[in-house]
């Protein structure tokens, strides 16, 4: 959820792979019918797998199973696949209510991409840029802004190529990470001694990424994003610059088409209980299922919600209490008449209760814009109070409505996207990657590589099938 970069994007290769993947994209089916969770009296009680979740976590363990030749159960506590993802419609337009954006460079999600020959959407340019400044909002061109950005994070997270030099590995260098580790965004803008100007240009996504608060989030949690980008503002930027012409539902439909496991929704689970010999999952309906092995593929904020016995290891334990994901994230869908055009507003730290809204796609009657909150002060479902924040970036919508979903109040998430706090890398990896007995664990939020992403799920529900088949 960040731009940094100018809207100039050379990158033939890139649109070479784009072509060939549309050529031969892939239409998605309707939803594979799932059995309903209404009966309390499980139909069979003898699986080799469980898997909690029905995000790309758990869909990647699933599939990976089944090519295994296992017996797989997916339980999903929503009445819908996605977890954090979720492809909608407004406005007549496709959006994504969760997770947004993909970069096919970034490995696990390439693979992906490529296997299914899904196509991909580039976001158009943005036209006029809005940042803060100390006299207020003002006007720049997006490369003149974007640029300005990109130059104080090139300041920032400089070095970043010695102490992440395996970004894949990434306490490869933890003798260098322990001090940096302690560090959160404000101190490391701290040491910067930034102008008042260039602060101000940084601090509100720096904000909004840890939560709200700049002294909240871990230094070393962006400059892992950074790393994995290439070291570079233009790979920071092509993060947030593609989507899944059909949907981020599109790829996961092609999982389960592939695999077809079989998958109960609106399933919540209550319990686990390894016995040592055999794991038992049960859900608030009461039903109870048996399994060889079990695949957590929850959010870990939301870990805390069910009972574990025993009980989770220390890493786990300590990461759901203190949290990964932003326990207040926000993501609204702005619907506003025809006149801003494709404007990209960006607050300052502790300014505007939306600190970042960017332009998507026009629709018959005006534009979408995305934006996000992490202001538990504002009411996003008001039209008058997302107007007054979106004038506080400078930018003037005549909002015709509002799509929100609200991350953190969601039961089954208990936040949005993952930003580790001060520490949680150098004490709490790569112990959160582990087995426990019977138990695997796969999020997104514990991945290696990139936490937070739909990249880092896949590659956290790879490891865990080939835990759980008792490669690893």
């Amino acid at each position: 959820m960040h731009t940094t970069g100018p809207t100039s994007r050379p990158r033939p290769t890139r649109r070479t792979l784009l072509k060939a993947a549309g050529a031969a994209a892939v239409a998605t089916p309707a939803l594979t019918p799932v059995a309903s969770a209404a009966t309390r009296v499980a139909e069979a009680a003898d699986w080799d797998v469980v898997v909690i979740g029905a995000g790309f976590a758990g869909i990647t363990a699933a599939r990976e199973l089944r090519a295994r030749g296992k017996r797989v159960l997916v339980l999903e506590a929503r009445d819908r696949i996605g977890g954090r993802t979720w492809t909608d419609t407004y406005g007549g337009r496709l959006i994504e209510r969760g997770g947004t954006w993909v970069e096919p460079t970034q490995p696990y999600l390439g693979a992906e991409l490529t296997r299914y020959s899904l196509a991909l959407e580039e976001d158009e340019p943005i036209s006029t840029t809005w940042l803060p400044t100390p006299s207020g909002p003002r006007q720049f061109t997006p490369e003149d802004g974007f640029g300005r950005i990109g130059t104080i994070f090139d300041r920032m997270f400089d070095g970043s190529r010695t102490y992440f030099e395996r970004p894949f590995q990434p306490l490869h260098r933890s003798d260098l990470l322990q001090n940096l580790d302690k560090l959160t965004l404000r101190d490391r803008l701290t040491e910067l001694a930034l102008t008042p100007e260039e602060e101000l240009l940084v601090n509100g996504q720096t904000a909004v990424y840890a939560g709200g608060s700049s002294t909240t989030g871990a230094f070393t949690m962006f400059a892992h994003w950074w790393a994995l980008a290439g070291h570079t503002n233009q790979g920071w930027n092509d993060t947030m610059r593609w989507r899944i012409a059909k949907g981020t539902k599109a790829l996961l439909q092609a999982m389960i088409n592939e695999a077809k496991p079989t998958i109960k929704l609106s399933s919540p689970v209550a319990s686990v209980n390894d016995t040592g010999s055999i794991a038992y999952v049960t859900t608030t309906s009461g039903t109870r299922y048996s399994a060889k092995a079990v695949v957590v593929a929850m959010p870990v904020n939301a870990l805390s919600t069910v009972r574990f016995t025993p009980s989770l290891p220390a890493a786990l334990t300590t990461a759901t209490t203190q949290g990964i994901a932003v326990a207040n994230a926000v993501k609204l869908w702005i619907h506003a008449r025809k006149g801003a055009g494709r404007v990209y507003g960006q607050g300052a730290e502790g300014g505007s209760p939306i600190p970042m809204l960017l332009p998507f796609k026009e629709t018959s009657e005006g534009m979408l814009y995305v934006a996000f909150s992490t202001d538990p002060r504002l009411d996003p479902t008001s039209v008058t109070q997302v107007k007054k924040a979106v004038q506080q970036l400078g930018v003037n919508l005549d909002i015709i409505g509002l799509k929100v979903h609200d991350w953190g109040r969601d039961p089954y998430a208990r936040g949005g996207w993952a930003f580790r706090k001060p520490r949680q890398l150098t004490t709490l990896y790569p112990d959160v990657t582990f087995t426990s007995g019977r138990l695997s664990f796969a999020s997104g939020d514990i991945a290696n590589g990139w936490s937070g992403y739909i990249d880092g799920a896949i590659e956290s529900g790879l490891r865990a099938a080939r835990q759980a088949a008792g490669e690893e």
